[in-house]
Order: C-alpha cells, then sequence, then structure tokens
C-alpha cells in the first residue's frame, strides 16, 4: 500500500528517528491506529498487549469447525476514521458498505405476511432521503410518523457538544418531543441500542443526538451499514499484524505492562516482566480502569473519574442450523427479546447447514443468564421470527458474553472522559472511552488513536502523515 510513509529497511536506520521513541500500551483499534500513525511519521514504536492477539474486543476464535466473532461489529459510512483504518490496513474490499442503506424490521406480533418493515434511504437530499421510508414505515401509526418527523428536525438543531445536552437523558427528550412508547422502540431505539448499548432512558442526549445527526441527518448516505464477510480477526489481528510488521512497528503480544513511570532524565519507563522500555513518549490505549491503575501521579487532576465512567455489556447468541433458515444476510425485529440477527455462515467457514449470530446490546439482565435457559428463550423466538427455523435441526448453540463491551453512554459522562493529552509531559490516552465526541464505536477507538498520536507527534516535533487525517476532510 502506498501512504507516503517511509519503509520500515528506510526506518531502521534514519537519523531522523533518533531519539523519537514511543510505546503503545494495548493492541485494541486504539493502539494499532496509534501506532501505526506514530511510525507512519518516522517514530520508532513499540506496540504493547496483555493478549495473545490484537483486535481488543473486536476478534475471532475457533470453534470447532467454525471461526466465529465474540460479537456482531458493523459500521457506517459516516465512520470516516474507521474507514480509513480499514484502508490502511488494506482490509476495506473485505468489510464492504451496502450501496444504500436497507434494514429490515420484522414485527412477531403482526401476522405472517403483514410482517416485514423497511428503514431505507432514496438518492436524495436530506431530510428527504429518509421521507418515503418514514412516510411507509408500517410499525407506525400515520400519527406517529408524523411525529417523528417532527422530532426529527428539532434533533438536527440541537448541538451534541452542548455539556447541557450531555447532563439530560435521551428518553425524557423523546417523551417531551411527543414520541410515544411505540415509536421509541420501533425506531429511536431500534437504532439507538444498537449504537449507544443503552436504551433512550439511559443514554446521554448529546450522544445520542451525535448519533442521530451524523448517521441519519447529515448526507445521504451516511447511515449504509458496512460489516465484515471475514471473521474480525482476519481484519484486526492479521491485517493489522502485517501493517505494523511493514510500518517497522515491534508488536509484543502476550505482554502485560505493570509500572509506567516518567525519569528525571526526561524518558519514560515502561515496566514488562523480564525488561524495561525506555520512551520519548507513551500512550495508554487500554480500558478506563487499566488506565487508572497505570497512570503516573498527577497525570490527571482528578484520576478517580475515570473509575465513574460505567461499563455496559453485550451478549451474542450463536445457533448454528443444518439448513439454510434464512435468506437475507440480517434483519432486525420487534415486539421480541431478539434484537439484530446476522448470517455468519460464509464469514465462519461453515461448509453446511446455516450460522446465525444475534446481537444483544443492552444486555444487563441477561448477561450471566445460563447458556440453557438463554437457549429455552431465544430458540423459540427465532421459530416466530423464521419459519424456516421450525423444520430445521439446532446443530450448535452457544453464547459469548462480553461484561464490559463499552462505556455506559449515561447522562453526565462526558464530563468523566478524558482527551489524550495528560499533565504528565509525553504520556497519552487512547480508546474508545475517552472525549471523541463518539460512543463506544470502532470509530470512536480509531480516532481516539488519532488523537493521541496527533498529540504526540506535535511535542515530538514531528510532522503529521498526511494520509492519516484525510478521513477529518471527508467528514
Amino acid at each position: 500500500m502506498s501512504d507516503g510513509s517511509p519503509p520500515a529497511q528506510a526506518r531502521a536506520g534514519d537519523p531522523r528517528t533518533a531519539g523519537r521513541s514511543a510505546v503503545v500500551v494495548g493492541g485494541g483499534l486504539a493502539g494499532v491506529t496509534a501506532a501505526l500513525a506514530l511510525a507512519d511519521a518516522g517514530v520508532r514504536v513499540t506496540l504493547l498487549e496483555g493478549r495473545p492477539r490484537l483486535g481488543g474486543l473486536a476478534f475471532s476464535f475457533r470453534r470447532g469447525e467454525l471461526t466465529v466473532d465474540n460479537g456482531q461489529h458493523v459500521y457506517l459510512r459516516c465512520c470516516t476514521a474507521y474507514r480509513w483504518f480499514l484502508d490502511r490496513i488494506e482490509g476495506t474490499a473485505l468489510a464492504p458498505l451496502q450501496d444504500r442503506l436497507d434494514v429490515p424490521v420484522v414485527d412477531v406480533a403482526k401476522p405472517e405476511g403483514r410482517r416485514l418493515g423497511r428503514l431505507r434511504r432514496d438518492p436524495l437530499p436530506v431530510p428527504l432521503h429518509l421521507g418515503r421510508s418514514l412516510a411507509g414505515y408500517p410499525h407506525l401509526s400515520l400519527a406517529e410518523r408524523a411525529a417523528v418527523g417532527r422530532a426529527a428536525l428539532a434533533l438536527k438543531g440541537l448541538d451534541p457538544t452542548d455539556p447541557a445536552l450531555d447532563a439530560q437523558d435521551f428518553g425524557s427528550w423523546l417523551a417531551a418531543h411527543g414520541q410515544s412508547a411505540r415509536a421509541v422502540e420501533a425506531l429511536w431505539d431500534l437504532v439507538g441500542v444498537a449504537t449507544l448499548n443503552a436504551v433512550a432512558g439511559d443514554a446521554s442526549l448529546g450522544l445520542a443526538a451525535m448519533v442521530f445527526k451524523t448517521g441519519l441527518l447529515s448526507e445521504p448516505g451516511a447511515a449504509d451499514i458496512g460489516w465484515a464477510r471475514v471473521p474480525l480477526g482476519e481484519l484486526h489481528d492479521r491485517l493489522a499484524r502485517r501493517a505494523l510488521d511493514s510500518a517497522g512497528v515491534r508488536t509484543e503480544v502476550r505482554t502485560r505492562v505493570t509500572s509506567v513511570s516518567y525519569n528525571e532524565n526526561g524518558a519514560w519507563s515502561v515496566q514488562v516482566p523480564g525488561e524495561t522500555l525506555s520512551a520519548d513518549a507513551v500512550v495508554l490505549a487500554v480500558p478506563q480502569r487499566e488506565t487508572h491503575e497505570l497512570l503516573p501521579p498527577g497525570a490527571l487532576d482528578a484520576p478517580g473519574q475515570l473509575l465513574e465512567i460505567g461499563t455496559a455489556p453485550i451478549l451474542n447468541v450463536h445457533v448454528v442450523y443444518d439448513r439454510e433458515v434464512l435468506a437475507r444476510p440480517f434483519f432486525t425485529a420487534l415486539g421480541t427479546p431478539v434484537q439484530w440477527v446476522f448470517d455468519r455462515t460464509h464469514a465462519s467457514g461453515l461448509r453446511a447447514g446455516q450460522y446465525l449470530a444475534l446481537s444483544q446490546s443492552a444486555a444487563q439482565d441477561e448477561i450471566d443468564t445460563p447458556v440453557a435457559e438463554l437457549r429455552e428463550r431465544y430458540l423459540p423466538e427465532l421459530e416466530r421470527l423464521i419459519p424456516g427455523t421450525r423444520a430445521a435441526v439446532v446443530k450448535d448453540f452457544f453464547v459469548t458474553r462480553e461484561r464490559t463491551a463499552t462505556f455506559a453512554p449515561t447522562p453526565g459522562v462526558g464530563r468523566l472522559r478524558p482527551g489524550a493529552r495528560t499533565k504528565a509531559p509525553g504520556l497519552y490516552l487512547a480508546g474508545a472511552w475517552t472525549a471523541t465526541g463518539w460512543p463506544a464505536t470502532m470509530e470512536s477507538a480509531v480516532r481516539s488513536g488519532v488523537s493521541a498520536a496527533d498529540a504526540a507527534l506535535s511535542a515530538l516535533g514531528r510532522p503529521r502523515p498526511r494520509h492519516l487525517f484525510e478521513f477529518e476532510e471527508a467528514a
């Protein structure tokens, strides 16, 4: 890939890199992004990850003949930073976007044959691009559809960066703007739960406004959906590792950092078992609690605030059938505990039958439920939703649980999220939970890595790699 960065072999002895080194702690999307950005600017980078793989919480594992993603991850066309990341690791073709937003929505409470609605866009300017879809959306009454349109226009006028919005909850705002419980269920939460990992009443109005303004009310194609057609590990581990290697980054997995300290000579010491690394800059790209443990004294005015940033779980239910039961790549549902269902057959390597993955966000009530109980709950729901499952044999049923999948987007969380810079010279923070303006998404993680790298490069006197900020222009 030609990105304007010097090749690794030229970098190793390049006098421009003398005295310019960085350690990135954490090999999730934020850490990989920061490492690539720093290396592309000529900084000597070491990336340390405690797990045996890269990718953070967007990863894959083997289960028999299947390659399983721990959870279904999607992105939108407006996720310009994550799209840059895919391009940088040469993975864009493996995670394509829809040509045009089209979300099948099945209401199980309606008679079969009348259950399907769609949220899709037309090639028209905002907000007309969603006008026909909303006008014909069968899961809301005519009055509810009109009220949704008025609320959307009111939402378009909000400033998501206003601290006052962060202190309010989205559910109360929707109620004050005439949204019925049905409208919240069939539209606002349909999108919001999947992107925020919280129902409207538990979500910051500021974050919700950001999601809906950016995704649905900015550009006609902003909400077109993309997802990996290969296992996530192919993107976030294998291709990411290849890109890091090509950039000259030293990557160490199964390497847990035990301490980070600032020396009197102005360098940083990063301690790992059996080795102490010295660096001019350190990026902590790990979860907020781990960051709190590693922060040296004085790095933040109120480090305890990191511990106030809550977490929210996501449950994923995986079902393998002996035959094809679903013709479409995905759908979402109403009137059932089932939220989003994706066909993962091809990506998993399954040779016969069909493999469906259910992504259940805001899963506080089910995250610790035994597998047997989840099986009793979800298999009948799938039979209600997908007629083809009724005659099919379940070959495998299992769950994956991410108890701390995201930070909780609760009202007031914005004041707790720190920026990339700390008060300790040469120490920077990255992670989807930092102050990116986005909820806990892959987009937020990549943006945080860019912000941390940008701050570090400025302090190190290194030029910004031009290609790194192309996504800002696209946005």
